[in-house]
């Protein structure tokens, strides 16, 4: 026995000692159930549905507003409205298939024989002389050559009309025809 207890102890000593301890009731079982056990708080409140809204907005693929209406309990969900193209959205109408994935058949192209006027006709366009040295520059210049050749005015003049800006091969050409 401690201290505290002898000087609060009602009645005398002798006396506590002799009655020996007391014998305790039996206790009581008791069963309360879920709701009234449940330390969570309101129980009726999350127990209640809520209806949630959500809404996105359209894509360039699918323009428009979406929306989709979810009925939330706290054991179960359910959808209740989802519009086109937003995941979970079932196609009421979907076309069904009779290939049964076998996949369509590849459209074969060849390139078609071509006749003698045709090539000559696409040889006309810029193409012409796209793998000559010079390109199309230097064809020209030759044609300009021959019609100065059969004109034959002046070989130091038809050579100095037909060169480039800058070149000195018409200056050549007048040296070679002075000293002869």
């Amino acid at each position: 026995m401690g201290l505290f207890d002898r000087l609060f102890s009602s009645g005398s000593g002798a006396n506590s000692a002799s009655s020996g301890p007391k014998a305790k009731k039996p206790a009581e079982t008791v069963f309360l159930d879920a709701d009234q056990a449940s330390s969570l708080g309101d129980v009726n409140f999350m127990r209640r549905s809520n209806t949630i809204r959500r809404t996105f907005p359209g894509t360039a693929d699918n323009p428009g507003n979406k929306e989709m209406v979810a009925e939330v309990a706290s054991m179960e969900a359910k959808l209740e409205k989802v519009s086109e193209g937003l995941p979970g959205a079932a196609a009421s109408e979907e076309s069904m298939s009779l290939t049964g994935g076998v996949p369509k058949p590849v459209k074969k192209t060849f390139a078609k024989p071509m006749s003698q006027a045709e090539l000559d006709q696409r040889k006309k366009g810029s193409a012409v002389g796209v793998n000559v040295p010079g390109g199309p520059a230097a064809i020209k210049m030759e044609k300009d050559e021959q019609s100065a050749a059969q004109g034959q005015a002046s070989p130091a003049t038809s050579a100095l009309n037909t060169a480039k800006p800058g070149a000195i091969d018409p200056f050549k050409q007048m040296v070679k025809d002075l000293n002869g």
